[in-house]
């Protein structure tokens, strides 16, 4: 399956993870901007209880004389010097409800404090209570600044002070980088604990899919290990739908053993009560009845197959059983001299009964040992996790195109002189079908080592095996 596919397929860890990422993600946002914004309130706050401070120091000192406002003699060097940053103006509420200057400091120069169309207004709202607004300076830069209202002698007049903000928004944007920088490496490591998190919680599915990937492939029979409460119903579900389908296989041999029982006893009787009264119907019944019971043995084995290879737990060793077949036909075939050359890996199984296999295996091997001169090699090699390839080579005379066409059929026979009954390839076909493999014959150049690749043309007899596990 293609990238695309996997992903496009639902994750119960991807679907975790992003969802946890989601929302430390927001959680990592929204509290880097409340931070932000606590970090510039208390700059702000700090730069209004300074403005506060030179407020009170000019209404407290301040004097009016003959109606007109003297401010006193303040030292803050700041606020005398041109556009230095440090401002102040006491001014007094006209008509339409806007200020006009009366004393300012020397830092405004010929300037004047902005301030709201509506600050008198709200200031004789709330004449106890100060207000803080943000404004413009001379050069244009931005400036904090507070008023208060206050009567002096009934003289009513407004305070104002400004202070430029520039380090305060300069302050904020270095806190918020920092800040931002900090919440990044805090969410790299959230994203890593987050996954380190899922796949750990997740560990007892994961040990689960393997466990049941292990019975699958033959190296189990049930699920053992012991798996947290919410898996314990999953898995023990499981053991009883194993136990389920190995009692239906049992219960299919036994059905298949009772029907050879049954079929075999007739056709015995029939081929004992023929040969006892010779004659010609006692031939056509001979022969009938031993085509009979070569069909019911073709069909049983079939059934066999099939209900075996629906089990699981069972597994043969390749190595072991090669090495058996090879032992005992060079022993039948010793008169002819053959040498049987196998090779198999040791860690490789095959998932069927061992009878099965022998079959595959003895009728290929026996085939190659009959038709071929001297030399037969048989490999046995894993071609995915979970197939693997039988190869048997012969050095005889090899087949032609049609030849190959008809020795996997059953009772086809190419060489009528040699003993046989020609079911050997067939039944080697239809136990590897049942398996879910197939049995290939093909023709190789002679003197050419055999390979399991793609065949040559040329001559020598080679049955390649495939069997698939599902």
């Amino acid at each position: 399956m293609n990238l695309a596919g996997a992903l496009a397929r639902p994750s119960l860890a991807r679907r975790l993870v992003l969802l946890a990422f989601g929302w430390s993600l927001a959680a990592l946002v929204i509290s880097a901007v409340v931070l932000a914004l606590l970090f510039r309130q208390a700059a702000e706050r700090r730069v209004d209880q300074t403005l506060g401070e030179l407020i009170d120091n000019l209404l407290s000192n301040s004097t009016v004389e003959a109606g007109q406002v003297f401010a006193p003699a303040l030292t803050d060097e700041r606020a005398l010097r041109a556009y230095s940053g440090r401002y102040w103006t006491i001014a007094a509420p006209t008509a339409d409800g806007r200020v006009q200057p009366l004393v300012r400091s020397y830092s405004l120069f010929d300037s004047e404090l902005r301030s709201p169309p509506d600050l008198v207004a709200r200031l004789k709202a709330r004449p106890s209570e100060p207000i803080a607004y943000d404004t413009r300076g001379p050069l244009d830069e931005p400036l904090r600044a507070r008023a208060r209202y206050a009567e002096l002698r009934g003289v009513p007049v407004v305070f104002l002070a400004a202070e430029d903000r520039s380090s305060i928004d300069r302050d904020v944007l270095n806190f918020a980088a920092w800040t931002a920088g900090a919440f990044l490496l805090l969410g790299g490591g959230l994203v890593a604990a987050i996954i380190i998190q899922v796949r750990v919680g997740l560990r007892p599915v994961f040990a689960l899919q393997n466990e049941v990937a292990a019975v699958r492939r033959g190296k189990a029979e049930r699920l053992q290990q012991v798996y947290p409460t919410e898996l314990v119903p999953l898995s023990d579900e499981l053991n009883a739908l194993l136990a389920h389908n190995q009692e239906v296989v049992e219960r299919q041999r036994t059905h298949v053993g009772n029907l050879a029982h049954a079929l075999k006893t007739p056709i015995s009787v029939m081929l004992t009560e023929a040969g006892q009264r010779p004659g010609p119907l006692a031939e056509v019944v001979a022969r009938q009845a031993e085509t009979m019971r070569q069909q019911v043995d073709h069909h049983l084995r079939r059934a066999r197959a099939a209900a075996r290879s629906q089990g699981q737990g069972e597994r043969t060793s390749v190595a072991e059983v090669l090495d058996e077949l090879a032992r005992t036909l060079e022993r039948i075939f010793r008169d002819k001299g053959v040498e049987i050359d196998w090779d198999a890996p040791d860690e490789l199984f095959f998932l069927g009964e061992r009878q099965d296999l022998m079959e595959i295996a003895g009728n290929a091997m026996e085939n190659a040992c009959k038709f071929g001169r001297a030399r037969v090699r048989v490999r046995a090699a894993a071609t995915t996790a979970e197939r693997f390839r039988l190869t048997v080579e012969d050095d005889g005379p090899g087949l032609t195109a049609e030849e190959r066409e008809t020795v996997i059929r059953r009772g086809a026979r190419l060489d009528e002189s040699a003993p046989g009954s020609g079911l050997g390839l067939s039944i080697v076909d239809e136990l590897a079908r049942a398996y879910g493999g197939r049995a290939r014959p093909w023709r190789q150049s002679p003197g050419r080592p055999a390979t399991l690749g793609r065949p040559a043309d040329g001559g020598g007899l080679n049955s390649r095996l495939s069997r698939c596990f599902p």
